[in-house]
């Protein structure tokens, strides 16, 4: 249940020449050595090593912050196109801050323009030295620059938000839609279409720091919680139907009266016995949703049933912050580091668990399946780390030989990780939250405590097309 990242002052802007990794010390007081491959949870740094990103394993990567410490945003969907592939990229999103100072609270909403990436082989097709081979990766794209500016979201609709912003959502039937939760206990639904009209209508970049602050009052605020709380979804089938959950188990639900007015239950849903972390509407039924629990528990609740849960499942030992639906598939993550997949269809059975990964050794902060990958999802930790998996995945000897005789070092696959690992992505500190874009292929945004990151590995998506320019 770790989700604190207030700071005392804004996320620093990285210093120039710095790269993503876990070391922060500058290059240029290290003397460099040959570039070797990292295994994580295999290998350890010795005294002045420092890990360093390889370029070649993104197709993109790019940094950006929106000045004070952001612990929840969403991506807001757009009319650019359902399924997006060649670069440059453009995003729209919404992120809440949690600044020193409440009044000085805001939600962003922002616009990403000409996200620059090229498609990468995953083996090398020449020969070449590792330095060769980044220096010519930086000079076709302009990503280090990128990651070492750290630069700000352009341009930026700010709105003023009494209090920290604990986690905030967008409606996908109605994007321009968005409930937040405050860490003064209020819940409040907001309407955002004229700043996403102004920024769609923008080509031109504002200078940083002239962003527009507004004191747009919300659509709804809601005050029937108990305690303030980290947990609401918006229902992808029913336009405007959503669940709130706080810190004492309570779970209340939202029916639109209209499209600026709601209902909100006043009875809520009560079966778990302490803070509820995480809630999420089923994909594919209207009236159900799940729940996950401080008490180690998840529920599967169905509204016409009552106002307690269908079914409760013992998932962890520990708290479990994160539960994610996927048609059938439920994912959970837990305080001790280990995520879970059961299959719903087997909760009858009782052993309804069919994938169980104890790789992270700290919290987990964030799950969420890929809108494009049945069998893939990603997972970010307390330990600085977003992980990308695949369950479809086994490992085969054959395939794992004819990649070594190709590739320019001896890369040896670990035994001791599971073959589902797909990527490893480092160089945040604090990760609390990522999401997929579920309109271009392969990206991911996560935020952490010194900002954002946009990254397409080069591994996740194999439809990009390659970009010769």
């Amino acid at each position: 249940m770790v989700r604190s990242i207030k700071s005392s002052k804004k996320a620093k802007r990285k210093k120039k020449g710095s790269k993503k990794g876990e070391g922060s010390s500058s290059s240029d007081s290290i003397p460099s050595l040959p570039a070797k491959v990292w295994q994580p949870g295999v290998d350890k740094l010795e005294e002045g090593e420092e890990l360093q990103c390889d370029p070649s394993a993104y197709n993109s990567l790019h940094a950006f912050h929106i000045g004070w410490p952001c612990l929840s945003f969403d991506v807001v969907c757009d009319s650019l196109g359902l399924v997006r592939t060649e670069f440059p990229h453009t995003v729209y999103c919404v992120a809440g801050t949690q600044a020193e100072k409440a009044s000085q609270n805001s939600i962003g909403i922002f616009k990403l323009s000409n996200i620059s990436g090229k498609r990468r082989e995953l083996v090398p097709s020449k020969s070449t030295t590792n330095d060769s081979d980044m220096d010519s990766d930086s000079s076709d794209s302009n990503e280090d620059d990128e990651i070492e500016d750290g630069g700000s979201a352009t341009p930026l609709c700010k709105l003023v938000h009494e209090g920290c912003v604990n986690r905030i959502r967008a409606m996908p039937p109605n994007p321009h839609i968005c409930a937040s939760w405050a860490d003064t206990g209020h819940v409040q639904v907001w309407d955002f279409s004229f700043h996403l009209n102004a920024l769609t209508e923008s080509e031109t970049e504002v200078s940083r720091g002239a962003s527009s602050v507004s004191n747009q009052a919300p659509l709804v605020k809601f005050g029937g919680h108990k305690d303030e709380g980290y947990s609401i979804d918006c229902s992808p089938l029913v336009s405007g139907r959503l669940v709130s959950g706080d810190c004492k188990s309570c779970i209340h639900l939202w029916e639109p009266t209209s499209g600026t007015t709601w209902n909100v239950d006043s009875n809520p849903f009560v079966g778990h016995a302490a803070s509820v972390e995480d809630l999420q509407w089923s994909p594919t039924e209207p009236y159900v949703f799940a729940s996950c629990s401080v008490d180690g528990n998840i529920a599967i609740w169905d509204i016409r049933l009552g106002k307690s849960p269908a079914t409760s499942i013992k998932a962890h030992n520990a708290d479990v912050n994160w539960n994610r639906l996927a048609s059938c598939m439920l994912a959970s993550g837990s305080d001790d580091g280990t995520f879970s997949i059961r299959d719903l269809r087997l909760l009858k059975d009782g052993d309804s668990i069919v994938a169980h990964f104890e790789y992270h050794n700290h919290p987990i902060t964030s799950i969420e399946w890929s809108p494009h990958e049945a069998s893939t999802l990603a997972v970010s930790s307390s330990d600085n780390q977003l992980t990308m998996w695949d369950l479809s995945l086994e490992r085969d000897e054959e395939e794992e030989a004819e990649f070594k005789s190709k590739t320019r070092e001896e890369v040896n696959a670990p035994t001791d990780l599971p073959p589902q690992l797909l990527f490893v992505h480092q160089g945040q500190k604090d990760l609390k939250e990522r999401h997929w874009h579920s309109q271009i292929l392969g990206m991911l945004i996560s935020t952490a405590a010194d900002g954002f990151n946009i990254l397409m590995p080069s591994n996740i998506e194999s439809a990009l097309p390659a970009n010769d320019a």
